[in-house]
C-alpha cells in the first residue's frame, strides 16, 4: 500500500465514484503521482512508500464523475504529512452540490 491512499463515495448515488482520475501533487503544484478510482471507489497504490514532510495535494477529477454540468468539476485537497513514513488516507465523499472529507485510517 503507498503512503497516500484515497476512496471516492457518491453519497447522493449511495455508492462509490468509480473510474475518478486522481493526482497527487506537492504543494507547489508538481506532480508526484496519479490514478483512478477502481470499482470500489479506492485508490490503493496512489504514489510513493515514503514522502518528505510538506504540503501536499489531491485533486479529483469529480467532472468526469458529475457530469459536463457540474458545479464541482474538481474538487482540490490540501494536506499536511508531517511523518513520511506514515500512512494517510484522505477520502472524499461527494455529491452534486457539496463535498466533505477527513483525515481516515
Amino acid at each position: 500500500m503507498s503512503l497516500v491512499t484515497t476512496h471516492i463515495l457518491d453519497t447522493a448515488a449511495g455508492r462509490p465514484a468509480a473510474g475518478v482520475g486522481v493526482r497527487l501533487e506537492t504543494g507547489a503544484g508538481e506532480p508526484v503521482a496519479d490514478g483512478r478510482t477502481d470499482a470500489d471507489g479506492r485508490i490503493r497504490d496512489l504514489g510513493p512508500d515514503t514522502l518528505e514532510p510538506g504540503v501536499y495535494r489531491l485533486v479529483f477529477d469529480t467532472g468526469a464523475h458529475l457530469g459536463p454540468d457540474s458545479f464541482f468539476p474538481e474538487v482540490t485537497l490540501t494536506f499536511r504529512i508531517a511523518d513520511g513514513t506514515e500512512h494517510h488516507h484522505v477520502p472524499l465523499l461527494l455529491s452534486p452540490f457539496a463535498y466533505s472529507t477527513y483525515r481516515g485510517s
